[in-house]
């Protein structure tokens, strides 16, 4: 047993052994107090339900390694999804063909990329702070969202788009198939490039990575660039599963990102993070919110549990760092 763990901690990381045996403790709750937790309809919504917050949370998974943050992802992924409506409304709306569906895909991706290499662009060149720049595109693309859309949403899709929001390949939902290949490109991106290897450097201490001869400027606007790029994708599946898009759709998964990323074991302060902790954070906390909703508790209450998990984790993080600070003292 103590091999195995020692296999998992340097293969994924120390953080997955542990958000392991909490899945498990959390599903074993569930399944002896929560009706139809252990059918497969449950299983098959949760894994419906979680690409949307998965892809979102890579979005925002980046910008935190690297010390940063990005406060506008779920208002460029609704902007991104509001492109590909708009394009698709221009073609026929439920009668427009594929290549209309092409076409708007393309400059959905390049919407998430512009708002995405803007933010990086100032927060690279000009200095300001990542909290305050994502914050002021967050505003802008709301209030652009609000303008055209004038407050409603839009509507009106061919059906065969219900296959990417709904579909299955093989029993495995469409959805779920996009957020691995998704989280696999990430993880590669993030352990297996001089990108990945750039952000790490920048997030762990941004001086010293520019002294070291890497082109930090470069760096982050393409990590905002990557990161409004997974919006769009979030934005697109977001349309294709709502048969809907307006600008305010998801409002409430933007600290929840946040939650998974840091009970996925990535630092606050930057420099450290690893995606395969976070997939498994996710799936914890999705699993959580279906055992509760199946329970009969408001929706709200499981916002609220989420938060206190968040305040768990800081104290956690905490309690662990004074233990280590201690070991090391001893010695």
């Amino acid at each position: 047993m103590t091999a195995l763990y020692r296999r998992l901690t340097a293969a994924f990381g120390p953080e997955v052994p542990g958000l392991l045996g909490f899945l498990a403790l959390v599903i074993l709750v569930f399944s002896l107090t929560a009706p139809n937790f252990l059918t497969g309809a449950n299983f098959g919504s949760i894994a419906f339900q979680l690409p949307e917050l998965g892809l979102l949370t890579l979005a925002m998974l980046m910008p935190i390694i690297s010390g940063g943050f990005n406060l506008a992802i779920i208002y460029t992924a609704n902007m991104a999804g509001l492109t590909l409506a708009f394009v698709l409304n221009q073609y026929g709306g439920v009668d427009a063909g594929i290549m209309p569906f092409l076409i708007g895909t393309i400059l959905a991706l390049l919407v998430g990329a512009a708002s995405g290499a803007a933010m990086g662009a100032v927060i690279a060149y000009v200095g300001a702070h990542p909290i305050l720049v994502s914050l002021a595109m967050m505003i802008f693309l709301r209030g652009l969202g609000e303008f055209l859309t004038k407050g409603g949403d839009i509507s009106g899709f061919p059906p065969w788009m219900a296959t990417l929001g709904h579909g299955t390949v093989a029993g495995i939902p469409v959805p779920l198939i996009l957020f691995s290949a998704c989280a696999v490109l990430w993880h590669i991106l993030l352990t297996h490039t001089r990108h990945g290897f750039s952000v790490r450097m920048i997030g762990s201490n941004i001086r010293a990575a520019a002294y070291s001869g890497l082109h930090t400027k470069r760096t982050l606007v393409l990590i905002y660039t990557l990161s409004g790029v997974m919006c769009a994708i979030a934005g697109i599946l977001m349309l294709s599963r709502f048969n809907s898009v307006r600008v305010g759709h998801g409002e409430a998964l933007l600290l929840v990102t946040v939650l998974a990323c840091f009970l996925g074991g990535v630092d606050p302060f930057g420099g450290f993070g690893r995606v395969l902790p976070v997939v498994i954070a996710l799936i914890v906390l999705q699993v959580l919110s279906s055992g509760l909703n199946l329970m009969g508790a408001n929706q709200h209450l499981s916002t609220a549990v989420w938060g206190l998990f968040l305040v768990g984790v800081m104290i956690l993080r905490w309690g662990a760092g004074r233990i280590s600070e201690h070991r090391r003292k001893g010695r």
